[in-house]
């Protein structure tokens, strides 16, 4: 008798439901590394895989937006050899992947405070991003040197100056105003963020956009992460009622 067939996660969604913006927080590199008696870097060698499994597994059912947290202004704290090495990884994956990205119409942008990165790190990026501006398919941001309180403070200041130039007024101030001093103005503000490794927070991660998201969190660490676990978020997500602040029957009606 042949074998029954097991319909997997990306079957069950719903095309018609899917979230514009995913965004992800990449976790547990150094505790996948660890578990194996190898150094933390390691980790990070072998999450590129999972960068790689989760863009083609977004591109591939229709989500037009996936930010990707991948190095928080706190990580710089973490030891100098470490941070070297993510920085030497950075450069090299950015250099590798921008042929695949042009050839499946993907575009690279940045959000962050950019200019603290190593000279090498800001290069590459600018011409990969340059490289891959005209592509639609869909839009691959990441995070780097990033935490929602900087942005946050950033804007704030942005928004002071501007006052005091006489370019805005403070009555003019809304939350739409706000939005358009933050490094993600343009960009829709994510439906669903995931994060994997079993941690349950947001870790100073776009702590405005994710007013209103959906949270997922999985055991898995990132390493580990692939599309089938990606398809798992989306039917997961697809499952759950979004109100904004009203009662079901409104939504329903």
């Amino acid at each position: 008798m042949p074998a029954l067939y097991r319909m997997g996660y990306k079957e069950s969604i719903d095309p018609a439901k899917l979230p514009l913006h995913v965004a992800v927080i990449m976790d547990g590199n150094g505790r996948w590394a660890k578990q194996r008696g190898e150094h933390r870097i390691t980790g990070h060698q072998n999450g590129v895989k999972a960068v790689r499994e989760t863009t083609e597994a977004a591109a591939e059912i229709g989500v037009k937006y996936l930010t990707l947290y991948a190095f928080s202004t706190e990580n710089w704290n973490r030891p100098k050899e470490e941070v070297l090495a993510l920085m030497q990884l950075l450069v090299s994956t950015i250099h590798g992947e921008v042929e695949t990205l042009n050839k499946n119409d993907i575009r690279l942008m940045a959000i962050g405070d950019l200019k603290s990165l190593p000279q090498d790190c800001i290069r590459e990026l600018t011409e990969a991003m340059k490289a891959t501006a005209q592509n639609k398919r869909m839009n691959l941001i990441l995070a780097l040197s990033y935490s929602s309180r900087w942005e946050i403070i950033e804007g704030i200041k942005c928004i002071v100056e501007a006052v005091e130039k006489g370019q805005l007024k403070a009555e003019e101030i809304s939350e739409k105003k706000f939005e358009s001093y933050l490094c993600t103005a343009g960009i829709p503000e994510p439906e669903l963020m995931i994060r994997t490794s079993g941690e349950h927070r947001i870790s100073n991660f776009l702590l405005w956009q994710l007013s209103y998201s959906e949270l997922y969190f999985t055991d898995t660490l990132w390493p580990d992460f692939g599309k089938e676990d990606f398809y798992e978020a989306i039917v997961d997500y697809q499952g759950r009622e979004r109100r904004f602040g009203k009662i079901s029957e409104q939504i329903e009606n």
